[in-house]
């Protein structure tokens, strides 16, 4: 299947497709119009004038002031790629390197930045083909863009740095080789344009947008779990409550596991408390406000992917060229930030559910597990989700808040969004383990139960339980742990993506 790149706007139900279809990509006639169209205006601006124009025809950063030959223009972009792969720290995982081509290639297209048609139709080739460019998680300060992933993202086209292709790494030259591709001649402009830009953050954030929304619906499901073998109330889903108090994520979650709970024999029984704690009680107000968290950051990711963010830009209309700053990583690093904050706060509550569950409460037996004592049961699960809880609370901390000055002060203030987009994505992965715990807890809780959850919920447990059986007695439990989580990750969800 085909998809072709044009300059409508991108949807997040598009993205999906394309990336769960592994649909390949083209360019539109619009697009091939436009790019040229820029290229061609800056070759003849070029020719007709012979004043600086930043990083065109003069050095980069501070050095925007050194003016630059016209015969030295090729090579002031090759050198500029070369210059900025200073990426270090762990490999980008193979399916972001992937977005971050598809991003590159989607800014490029709009027809604002210079780049030639045969750069971006290489870029288009890489993409097809799943040649992967290997890029490196260190090295962005978010702001100028993402300098250095995204130098490791062009060296290949110029047939340098490394590549993954076929799950084997191969070096620039020996790819281009194979497909019988010549190098590309950087043409004034373009590696400013390959460069700028904030694909790196960008697609580590459209990652995380789609695998949070998942996770954002397990915490309710496995939530409601938890609150039934607690022997939990439905009254605080109540709707007449959340509408007085109507934000959208509240709203969205009672009503959500009011859906969950419908025909539950548990739910339905008669309860000798009359409150929960908080975890349970309050799973509107708090998995709530993680989802409008969300919606912010999916809002704000929407609009950074339909965006130019490349410097300087080329309005060919106009006949201006403007040296600007939208390659500043400010809106994604505070997005980012918030997205790590709301995800923690699920995974925060989502252990005091463990907790609860584990503590001999309600008819449950002392860490769910016969003969306690002799043995330990689910005692040491709990441990591991706190300590991934503590984690994600320091992996949070905000990196919007920190700027260090670069470039010898000409770049005096950057976004760290980079930062906050790699301990984002750790933050996710933890949640989905913090989750894959509760739910171990949950489903061992409800073999106590002599009365059965809803319908919808049984059903979703039996799924579960072919993969991950009763702990009759102390076994090994981190496999269990490991198999819920590959349990959650392998479920499909019939949920739209802005459905938070």
């Amino acid at each position: 299947m085909m998809h072709q790149i044009q300059t409508k706007y991108l949807d997040f139900k598009t993205i999906i497709a394309i990336i769960q279809e592994q649909k390949k990509i083209e360019l539109s006639k619009e697009v091939k119009t436009n790019i040229s169209r820029c290229r061609t205006y800056l070759d003849d601006k070029l020719k007709q004038s012979k004043s600086p124009i930043y990083g065109i025809n003069t050095g980069f950063g501070s050095l925007c002031n050194v003016k630059i030959s016209d015969d030295n223009l090729s090579q002031l972009q090759e050198n500029l790629v070369l210059s900025h792969a200073c990426g270090t720290g762990d490999k980008v995982p193979q399916e972001i390197v992937k977005l971050m081509l598809f991003l590159k290639i989607q800014s490029l297209s709009y027809g604002y930045s210079g780049a030639q048609l045969q750069t971006v139709e290489r870029l288009v080739d890489f993409y097809n083909n799943d040649i992967l460019p290997v890029i490196y998680t260190q090295g962005s300060l978010g702001a100028s863009g993402d300098l250095a992933p995204l130098a490791h993202l062009a060296l290949p086209l110029l047939g340098k740095g490394k590549v993954v292709f076929n799950n084997k790494e191969y070096t620039g030259e020996e790819i281009l080789k194979q497909f019988n591709w010549e190098p590309i001649t950087l043409q004034a402009k373009e590696g400013l344009a390959l460069l700028n830009g904030t694909q790196f953050m960008s697609a580590y954030g459209l990652n995380l947008v789609i695998k949070a929304t998942r996770l954002s619906y397990f915490a309710d499901l496995i939530g409601t779990l938890s609150l039934e073998a607690y022997d939990g109330l439905k009254s605080p889903f109540n709707p007449l409550i959340h509408l007085i108090r109507p934000h959208n994520g509240q709203l969205k979650t009672a009503e959500r596991i009011l859906d969950f709970l419908d025909g539950s024999e548990l739910t339905g029984q008669a309860k000798d408390h009359v409150q929960d704690p908080y975890s349970f009680r309050c799973m509107p107000q708090v998995h709530g406000a993680s989802k409008d968290a969300l919606a912010y950051t999916a809002k704000t990711i929407l609009t950074e992917i339909n965006s130019v963010t490349d410097n300087p830009n080329i309005f060919v209309e106009a006949d201006e060229i403007i040296s600007g700053g939208n390659f500043h990583g400010q809106p994604l690093a505070l997005a980012l930030d918030f997205l790590s904050i709301a995800m923690a706060e699920l995974g925060s509550i989502s252990e005091r559910r463990t907790f609860q569950l584990i503590s001999g409460q309600r008819g449950l037996p002392d860490f769910l597990v016969k003969n306690s004592g002799l043995n330990s049961g689910f005692m040491i699960p709990q441990y591991t989700a706190a300590s991934i809880v503590s984690q994600n609370k320091q992996l949070a901390t905000p990196s919007s808040i920190d700027s260090i000055v670069s470039s010898n002060g000409q770049e005096d203030h950057v976004s760290m969004g980079a930062n906050g987009a790699t301990k984002a994505f750790k933050v996710v992965e933890n949640l989905d383990t913090i989750l894959a715990i509760e739910l171990l807890n949950a489903s061992q809780a409800l073999y106590f139960r002599d009365k059965k959850t809803s319908p919808f919920l049984e059903n979703f447990l039996k799924l579960y339980r072919e993969t991950t059986p009763f702990v009759e007695n102390d076994v090994e439990l981190s496999p269990l742990i490991n198999s819920a989580k590959l349990f959650l990750q392998n479920t499909a969800l019939d949920i739209d993506i802005l459905d938070f």
